[in-house]
């Protein structure tokens, strides 16, 4: 038997595992904000991988956004060292989910089995892709236990939040270097046939309008905050939105709607602060002073990040220039570019051969229409060699009965081990 068709057949025989690690997996609730269980599950992920013969770090993410004693930022790293240091292989999943929201059917934190898929908060996104990626790395050990170069899987903090307390932390201090790493693969659920190269730009940035506070029974004696946004958004609908509608990328990116410009109000809030949800009374009868809006803005390839900051305050000078007593501040939040690793880069090749291989065609490439954390492998890391593929589908991340199919982590799995044979090469027959 082929040593492809021996990792094939040892990824299926651990089917059974790799649906209790993914259950064991949900079973820890480790919601963001604000940061629950982070230390629980990368001690899960300790005892797992260090009982897989893996050397094992736990890196605390001292002073990152977030950080605090009370939801610390824990990360791990996990390594296992073949005949030579070189290449590396480093299967990166982030531990953090998002809030578990209304619409369930299921508990969301029970990992249910039903129908041949595994319900739970962070079952597409990305518990299920992370269990693949450990049993892809266990059955490649297990039939090539003398393989050369290094393996690692780590899991990380905060990719749900920007990522700056997992991801972005490590690459600071070099774990992401290509001085160490070589082949990144982060198993994000963008389909099991395909490989996401990357990922559109974001720019948010928190608008406010200024007025003038009086009583609420007299307006004409203030200048209502609210209704100068309300301006705002009319000039956005009326000249922005459809200019970015027109614009389109060259870029793979998935849904088709993405591959325009777009731009999302996050949250709108003017007036007094909102009371606590105890508090009966009534609010006060005042003009709003104050408002303020947030905003994200998603950004192609080919636009400059300059551009689209220079875009929002040209059209905030529009609104002044017509309206009398029009006053504004704006703030940025974040920035990230676009990214886009080469179709020609090693593990990409790796894995397009390995989804033939399995699925039996060529595999379809696609760039997200959000941000994940190859944003900081790539900016901070300075390592190009890096791709997003994992089982689930992408519609069902954030999404109440959120699920992750069976079949489709067992295949991703063995996808995974193919690639690591390809990157890391084909050992002596003597070692597998």
């Amino acid at each position: 038997m082929s040593l492809n068709a021996r990792l094939i057949e040892e990824v299926a025989a651990r089917r059974d595992d790799l649906v209790r690690l993914t259950q064991d997996l949900i079973a820890i609730p480790t919601l963001n904000p604000p940061g629950d269980n982070y230390l629980e599950i990368c001690e899960y992920l300790d005892r797992r991988l260090s009982g897989a013969g893996f050397e094992t770090q736990m890196i605390r993410a001292h002073g990152a956004p977030g950080d605090s004693d009370k939801y610390p930022r824990w990360n791990i790293i996990a390594r296992r060292e073949g005949a030579r240091p070189r290449p590396c292989v480093h299967f990166n999943s982030h531990i953090d989910v998002v809030e578990v929201g209304h619409g369930w059917s299921v508990d969301p934190f029970a990992g249910v089995l039903k129908d041949g898929r595994v319900y739970g908060r962070g079952a597409c996104d990305m518990k299920g892709g992370m269990a693949a990626s450990i049993i892809a790395a266990e059955a490649f050990i297990a039939v090539c236990p003398g393989f050369d170069g290094a393996i690692e899987i780590s899991g990380t903090a905060d990719e749900e939040s920007g990522g700056f307390g997992g991801v972005a932390y490590l690459a600071e201090r070099g774990f992401f270097s290509p001085e160490r790493v070589d082949h990144v693969i982060i198993p994000e659920p963008l389909n099991k046939d395909r490989i996401c190269l990357g990922h559109r730009g974001v720019w948010w940035a928190e608008i406010e309008t200024k007025g003038e506070i009086a009583h609420g029974s007299m307006p004409f004696l203030g200048d209502c905050a609210v209704r100068h946004m309300g301006a705002v958004m009319a000039e956005m609908e009326a000249s922005l939105f459809p200019t970015l509608a027109a614009r389109r990328t060259d870029m793979p990116v998935v849904p088709d709607g993405a591959r325009a410009s777009t731009l999302n109000i996050n949250s709108i809030h003017g007036g007094e602060p909102e009371q606590a949800k105890d508090y009966t009374g009534l609010p006060s009868p005042c003009v709003p002073d104050r408002c303020r809006m947030v905003i994200d803005r998603r950004f192609l390839i080919e636009e400059d990040i300059g551009e689209v900051e220079t875009e929002i305050r040209d059209l905030l000078e529009t609104v002044r220039s017509g309206r009398p007593g029009f006053d504004y501040d704006i703030r940025e939040l974040h920035r990230v570019l676009p990214t886009m690793t080469d179709r020609s880069a090693p593990v990409v090749g790796a894995v397009a051969q390995a989804v033939q291989q399995v699925f039996g065609r060529a595999a379809d490439y696609v760039v997200s229409p959000g941000t994940y954390d190859q944003k900081h492998i790539d900016r901070i890391g300075r390592l190009k060699n890096c791709i997003a593929y994992g089982p689930g589908i992408l519609d069902l991340a954030h999404k109440p009965d959120e699920y992750v199919g069976i079949d489709d982590m067992e295949q991703s799995a063995q996808v995974m081990a193919l690639a690591l044979l390809d990157l890391l090469g084909a050992p002596p027959v003597s070692s597998c």
